[in-house]
């Protein structure tokens, strides 16, 4: 059975261009240009995924990623904001408030896909009870992905989401050797074409 997965993005364009992208790896994908469409379709069917704008036209992305994450039968849906804000207290908000990953825009529909597949993955391992703990704990050191927490000798450290990610896979497979490649597939998900 094919995932659902409905976007929730004002500008037609990158609407039209998810929208077919996701169609045409498998998905069945709904695109909403408001929000009352979105509550609409979310009456008559839940969706795997939400695909999710912050800056959006009545209501904003944040206030319904609230509550989807206060109503009762979506709690566990998982939502990926995809927005043009990008500083790391826009990211660090949307997180903290539910959201299972955030892509800032402009994107690479491949980066999208990835991400996708990793987030709707992630979910089908919590249903059928096989999630691994996200949470490693060391002498003096602390690593929680659940609540994306650094804690070195008892102390806070701020740490950027994928420098907390890659942190916690190296430290979750010690005394193993990973070559660059196998990092970027593994942590970031996608081919990654950037510098060393």
């Amino acid at each position: 059975m094919m995932d659902l997965i409905y976007l929730l993005e004002d500008d037609d364009s990158i609407r039209k261009l998810v929208i077919y992208a996701l169609n045409s790896q498998g998905y069945e994908a709904k695109g909403f240009e408001r929000p009352a469409e979105f509550w609409k379709a979310m009456g008559q069917a839940q969706p795997d995924l939400v695909l999710l704008d912050i800056m959006l036209p009545e209501e904003d992305g944040l206030t319904i990623l609230q509550k989807l994450r206060a109503a009762a039968g979506t709690k566990k849906l998982p939502v990926i904001m995809l927005t043009a804000k990008g500083e790391t207290i826009d990211k660090v908000a949307g997180l903290k408030q539910g959201a299972d990953d955030y892509i800032t825009k402009p994107f690479e529909m491949k980066e999208v896909l990835a991400r996708i597949e990793a987030v709707l993955r992630r979910a089908g391992e919590g249903e059928n009870g096989k999630e691994k703990p996200r949470r490693l704990v060391f002498d003096k050191l602390v690593i929680d992905l659940d609540s994306f927490e650094l804690v070195v000798d008892g102390k806070r450290v701020e740490t950027p989401p994928k420098e907390m990610e890659l942190l916690y896979h190296l430290a979750s497979s010690p005394n193993r050797v990973y070559t660059r490649n196998q990092l970027l597939d593994e942590v970031w998900g996608f081919d990654y074409f950037g510098d060393s």
